[in-house]
């Protein structure tokens, strides 16, 4: 049976408030939203995902450059255990001038909505779409760590638009990269991202496994970094190492020579 058209309309502001989560909606970019996913989902409706992975075609982890550059990346999952923010770690950020792509979940804006304001505010970061509700992108639903995926071709549009468009609604601009939660995709799910004009961002060095490493190891993952490599790290977990080991390691990679980049800055492959 088909869904009248007012009915789909009414769709994202619906979803929003089952998730409780704000996004500034009107008339006209509601019915936009609905003739977006309804174009992108029927055009993916019979594919079958068959690769699934953090490094499936078209998840981009590195650099494309031969300069001794590091793009260090920060994510915000906004998880019941994991709805701070360490702020020693962006002070120092701040501090030594050292450029960084976040990548923020909706959760974790709504919990934190003047740290955002701030983050983003800052021309030293780029703000990056970490997805709506912190999930694995999968149009089958598959899981890993123990979170379930989004489940169709729809989830994965929400999963990765309403974010995208809740960050454009507060900065002005919309991302241009994406990372889902767990930074696990499938192949069509990558697909789908790129139609709604999002590159996917991956990781070719794991700098603190989840805000889990303790302050040795992570200043040891970064230590490991060469040319163009991009480091996956957290942003949302005051109590980790994360914090000492970067401001352990920062200096030293600056002695070897190694300068420090926001994804933007170069092309990705």
């Amino acid at each position: 049976m088909a869904i009248p058209p007012v009915i789909l309309a009414l769709f994202p502001v619906v979803l929003l408030t089952s998730l409780n989560i704000s996004y500034a909606a009107t008339p006209s970019n509601e019915a936009d939203y609905c003739n977006l996913k309804s174009r992108i989902a029927d055009s993916y409706r019979t594919a079958v995902p068959k690769e699934w992975g953090e490094r499936v075609p078209g998840v981009k982890a590195r650099l494309a450059t031969k300069e001794n550059l590091i793009a260090l990346t920060f994510d915000a999952c906004g998880s019941m255990k994991g709805m701070g923010i360490d702020m020693r770690l962006v002070e120092f950020l701040e501090k030594e001038g050292v450029p960084a792509t976040l990548f923020i979940n909706a959760r974790w804006i709504e919990g934190n909505r003047a740290y955002f304001d701030r983050l983003a505010g800052n021309p030293l970061f780029e703000i990056g779409n970490h997805g709506y509700r912190h999930m694995p992108a999968s149009v089958a639903g598959k899981s890993v760590y123990g979170i379930k995926g989004t489940s169709s071709v729809e989830e994965v549009i929400d999963e990765i638009e309403l974010n995208a468009r809740k960050i454009e609604a507060l900065t002005g601009r919309k991302p241009r990269f994406f990372r889902s939660g767990t930074a696990y995709y499938d192949d069509v799910a990558v697909q789908v991202a790129a139609e709604l004009g999002e590159e996917i961002a991956g990781f070719s060095v794991l700098g603190d496994a989840g805000a889990t490493y303790t302050r040795e190891q992570v200043k040891k993952a970064l230590l490991s970094a060469s040319a163009g490599d991009v480091v996956l790290l957290h942003m949302n977990h005051p109590g980790s190492g994360t914090a000492a080991g970067v401001i352990d390691a920062v200096p030293e990679l600056r002695k070897k020579g190694y300068r420090f980049v926001r994804l933007s800055d170069y092309p990705l492959r």
